[in-house]
């Protein structure tokens, strides 16, 4: 069996990470910043809107009889959303990935009262808080350093 070949650049810093040429250190004055509960929750749910909104407009088009001109803010809305949630403060995607998906939930069914008018119902509320406790032990559940 051949050896793992390196894949590393000059100068990467990613050394040991299963993607190393994905690795992209924060700039300088970045380093060992924190995000508070309040600005984690502020990206979540502006992560949700933005996705929710992008997949609502190809929802009208596709099942609605919308414009395609609907796709146009739909899929700038959805990068919207990547940009966002690339900027949760987690040292791995899946965990930032797994937490957003409570938020994302929740977001839903603000989403399902607000926009299309339609009232969840209690089943709706008690899942949608499930996930959002879920959300907060990945999240803010203690962890050994660097894991």
């Amino acid at each position: 069996m051949r050896g793992r070949q390196d894949c590393r650049l000059p100068g990467d810093r990613g050394a040991g990470r299963p993607f190393p040429l994905l690795h992209r250190p924060p700039p300088s004055g970045e380093r060992g910043r924190s995000v508070t509960a309040p600005g984690t929750l502020a990206i979540y749910a502006g992560a949700a809107l933005a996705e929710i909104a992008g997949c609502f407009a190809v929802w009208a088009w596709m099942r609605q009889g919308a414009s395609a001109i609907w796709l146009v803010p739909g899929v700038a809305s959805l990068a919207a959303f990547a940009w966002l949630l690339a900027l949760a403060p987690s040292d791995f995607a899946g965990r930032a990935y797994a937490a957003y998906g409570g938020v994302y939930i929740a977001a839903s069914l603000l989403w399902l009262w607000m926009v299309e008018k339609q009232r969840p119902d209690a089943w709706d509320l008690t899942g949608g808080a499930i996930c959002l406790f879920g959300a907060a032990v990945i999240l803010f559940g203690p962890r050994a350093m660097g894991s």
